[in-house]
């Protein structure tokens, strides 16, 4: 029983004693996992904060002594980069409050300062505005710009005029109504029809055709009879087959015109000869205070100063074909001089058994000398001597009809042309009877030797030759009186090269100019009458411009490479709208000053007289490039303004500028880019697109805004010859034709305005080409590529007169712009050849930055198809390379 509670007794001690061990256990580790920490922590912290900072035992210490894993290290030095940088910011930050806090004290300043100079630009303005009115004043009073006058036209009353003491005194002064043609009429010109009086219907039609045709390219023509100041009536060449009226009845039909007015003052009766042997009709009719003009007149007939002697009607209906005109060079030619005719009869016939007599003793007797039978000796005894080849025939095979005591042409044209053309000097014998002052076979002599270049020498004094009242005519012919027949040979072995060569050139601009064609002799006849009475000439139209709208897009930059113009200084600057050339500069007093130089002068090298008093033909005095009643010669100005040279180029026109005419055809992107480049060019006036093609621009091109007019011109076809057109649009004298995808830098195209002021009546520009006669081959040569011999400069990129581009499409052959629409090609080249024919000067090529590389990429042109031939110009020897 004991063991048994013993045993119990025993097992629960253990149990509590198992208990007590378990509790103190928990309680030790609870104290260990608690308070120890808590003591060490504090025990640690104590040690710390009493051994200072290098004595650390825990915490952050100096060096990273920490920081010894790998990873640790990089998130160390991020926290330390982290730290740099923002302290970095923090200090730029500072800085930039600073410089934030000076700008705005910079600004206030400024705007201040913005608002003392608006101050003294109102005032400056004030100042150049009254300084330009004082200047405008000025200008007013002392060069007056002068201006198209109003024109005056006649009183519809005619009063009438007080007769003449008799038909043969008529002078303009006496028979002419000055009434009916004041200053500034313009000339106005009635032309009666041919179907109008009995006659008409009588003459040839072919001179009708032409007198048509004349009549109506003519600019002076009006259909208004009220206020005409001249009358036409075409009074010849009648029909050989149809019967002539009786002088007594052609006065009566005369009188019956309507216009009449009793005495026929202002009618001038036309008679045209295309025939040697021609019908005086007009002979002992009393044309009252009517001018003839006619090519053959009797010295009881002509009125000195009043009637017109006019030449033969050769070239009726066609013109010249210049393609068969022989050169003028070489001077001498196989024959010195030729001559062959005929004599219908003379006052004293060679036939008669007698001896012969003394010049002076044939002007001893009453009736005229007849010379005709000396002149054949002295000839053929020249002939014979061997001395010179010459060519005399005094008989014919089949002589053409001819006045007495003329001498008949021999044989067609075609070879007497054929014998001209060898000839240096060609014999005209005026007729033997001294009362026929003027005849048309004498006429058409003349017209033949000027038109292939044989000098005319006229044995007769006493002959009138065409137009002798406004024509110097000693400066193309050779005028020699009967009796000197025997030192004739002299005479002519005498004269230089350099004077026969000026007398054939002289020849040819007369022939050219006033006798070759219907158009010129009908302008010729009213030239000469307006220029008589002091009428100026009318003004040539220029080409109106139809212009496409378009639309401008942003304003263009400016390529800096481009735009460098240099120390280039031609004159101020013009930051006004563009400026037009100057108009008007010279009065009446021009007109009156130089007619005879006008009508006496052909191209050389002095100063280029822009007209001649040829209307239709060139461009005349009345305007000249836009200046209305004067103009300035092309040679320049007066010069001298006191500056020095640079400053004062262009003489009395400092202020100058230019026009930019660029022909394109479809290619809209490389237009835009030239256009761009054109942005800030000094000196430009505007830019005249030449749209060359049938289709109008895109509708969405935007067209870059350079600051400066832009117009584009509509054109009738696709022509190169719409380049040289002279637009109306185009209001400077210096005109720029470019490509549209030449590239110039502003400097090139500044010196090359410089260039050309200084030599206006030049071709002056950057792509050079060299073109010269191969003798070996007969043919022309034309190069292209680069080279120090040049004798012409292609219009691609060129400065030229506006002068130039009225020859070109008015004056010069038509044949020669067919050709280049025939080729589309050498619109240059005739350009070149036109200059050189007017002034006898080489063009000026302007080298650019890179002489040794082309700015341009041309063909090379064929080498016969575009030669021009020019009347003045020397074929083999047109012109001598320009050296560069």
């Amino acid at each position: 029983m004991q063991r048994n509670g013993g045993g119990v007794g025993v097992g629960g001690q253990t149990w509590v004693l198992r208990r007590v061990r378990l509790t103190w256990l928990s309680f030790m580790l609870f104290f260990i996992l608690v308070f120890f920490p808590l003591i060490a922590h504090y025990y640690l912290t104590t040690i710390d904060e009493a051994g200072g900072p290098d004595k650390r035992i825990f915490g952050p210490r100096p060096g990273g002594e920490l920081c010894e894993a790998k990873h640790v290290q990089d998130l160390c030095r991020i926290r330390e980069s982290v730290s740099e940088e923002l302290l970095q910011l923090e200090a730029k930050r500072q800085e930039l409050n600073g410089e934030i806090a000076r700008l705005n004290l910079r600004i206030e300043a400024c705007k201040r300062s913005i608002d003392s100079a608006k101050q003294d630009l109102l005032q400056l303005k004030n100042v150049i505005s009254q300084t330009e009115h004082s200047y405008k004043e000025l200008m007013a009073q002392n060069q007056p710009k002068l201006s198209l006058p109003v024109r005056l036209l006649p009183d519809k009353e005619d009063p009438g005029l007080p007769p003449p003491k008799s038909a043969r005194s008529c002078r303009l002064r006496s028979c002419f109504d000055y009434a009916r043609c004041p200053l500034t009429s313009g000339f106005p010109v009635y032309v009666y029809d041919t179907s109008s009086y009995p006659w008409g219907n009588y003459l040839d039609p072919l001179v009708k055709q032409a007198f048509a045709a004349s009549v109506k390219s003519n600019i002076y023509v009006n259909d208004n009879p009220s206020i005409a100041c001249l009358y036409l009536v075409l009074v010849g060449e009648i029909l050989e087959s149809s019967p002539l009226p009786s002088p007594s009845e052609l006065e009566q039909q005369l009188k019956a015109l309507p216009y009449w007015r009793s005495d026929g003052h202002n009618h001038v009766l036309v008679h045209f000869s295309r025939k040697s042997m021609v019908q005086n009709f007009l002979y002992n009719v009393s044309t009252g205070r009517a001018v003839v003009a006619q090519s053959t007149f009797l010295e009881q007939q002509y009125r000195e100063g009043f009637d017109l002697v006019v030449s033969p009607l050769v070239h009726a209906l066609s013109e010249p074909n210049f393609l068969e005109v022989p050169p003028q060079v070489p001077v001498k030619r196989k024959y010195l001089f030729t001559f062959q005719g005929e004599r219908v009869e003379s006052l004293r016939s060679s036939l008669q058994e007698a001896p012969p007599q003394s010049f002076e003793e044939e002007l001893e007797g009453d009736s005229p000398a007849d010379y005709d039978d000396r002149i054949i000796g002295t000839l053929k005894a020249v002939q014979d001597s061997h001395l010179d080849q010459v060519l005399v025939e005094f008989t014919c095979k089949n002589p053409k009809p001819s006045l007495l005591t003329e001498w008949a042409l021999c044989g067609e044209r075609e070879e007497r042309l054929e014998v001209l053309k060898a000839s240096t000097f060609a014999l005209v014998i005026a007729p033997g009877d001294g009362q026929l002052v003027a005849s048309a076979g004498c006429g058409m002599r003349l017209f033949e030797a000027l038109e292939v270049g044989a000098i005319p020498v006229v044995l007769g004094d006493h002959s009138k030759l065409p137009y002798h009242q406004l024509i110097r005519w000693t400066e193309a012919a050779i005028i020699v009186p009967k009796p000197r027949v025997t030192e004739l040979h002299f005479l002519l072995r005498s004269l230089s090269d350099n004077d026969m060569l000026a007398m054939r050139r002289q020849g040819r601009f007369l022939w050219e100019t006033y006798f070759s064609t219907s158009e010129n002799v009908l302008s010729t006849i009213l030239a000469s009458i307006r220029t008589s009475i002091q009428v100026p000439a009318a003004p040539i139209k220029d080409e109106p411009a139809h212009e496409i709208p378009h639309k401008a897009g942003k304003l263009a930059g400016t390529d800096a490479n481009l735009a460098d113009n240099g120390d280039l200084d031609l004159g101020p600057v013009e930051t006004e709208p563009p400026y037009a050339s100057p108009c008007f500069l010279r009065n009446f007093t021009y007109t009156a000053a130089d007619t005879y130089r006008a009508w006496n002068r052909a191209p050389g090298p002095f100063h280029l007289f822009p007209h001649t008093p040829l209307d239709p033909v060139l461009p005349s005095e009345a305007k000249f490039l836009g200046s209305g009643t004067g103009f300035r010669p092309i040679g320049g100005g007066s010069g001298g303004s006191g500056k020095e040279f640079q400053a004062a180029l262009g003489g009395n026109v400092p202020r100058e500028q230019f026009t930019v005419v660029m022909l394109t055809y479809e290619r809209e992107e490389v237009l835009m880019n030239s256009l761009e480049r054109l942005n800030g060019l000094p000196y430009l006036n505007k830019v005249v697109v030449v749209w060359n093609s049938p289709k109008p621009p895109s509708d969405d091109l935007l067209w870059p805004d350079i600051g400066l007019p832009i117009v584009v011109v509509r054109t009738e076809k696709n022509s190169l010859n719409n380049r040289f057109l002279p637009w109306d649009v185009v209001e400077t004298e210096a005109i720029l034709s470019i490509d549209d995808d030449a590239h110039l830098r502003h400097d090139e195209i500044m010196f090359g305005f410089r260039v050309w002021r200084e030599a206006r009546d030049r071709i002056v520009g950057f792509p050079g080409r060299y073109h010269a006669w191969d003798i070996n081959h007969q043919s022309w040569l034309y190069n292209s590529n680069y080279s120090c011999e040049l004798s012409m400069v292609l219009t691609g990129a060129a400065f030229f007169h506006k002068y130039y581009a009225y020859l070109y499409s008015y004056v010069m052959p038509q044949a020669i712009r067919d050709m280049v629409d025939e080729y589309i090609n050498c619109e240059d080249i005739a350009m070149n050849f036109l200059v050189s024919h007017i002034t006898r000067k080489p063009p000026i090529k302007v080298r650019n930055r890179n002489a040794t590389s082309s700015l341009f990429n041309f063909l090379l042109l064929p080498q016969v198809k575009c030669i021009f031939i020019f009347p003045y110009l020397d074929s083999p020897l047109l012109k001598r390379a320009y050296p560069i």
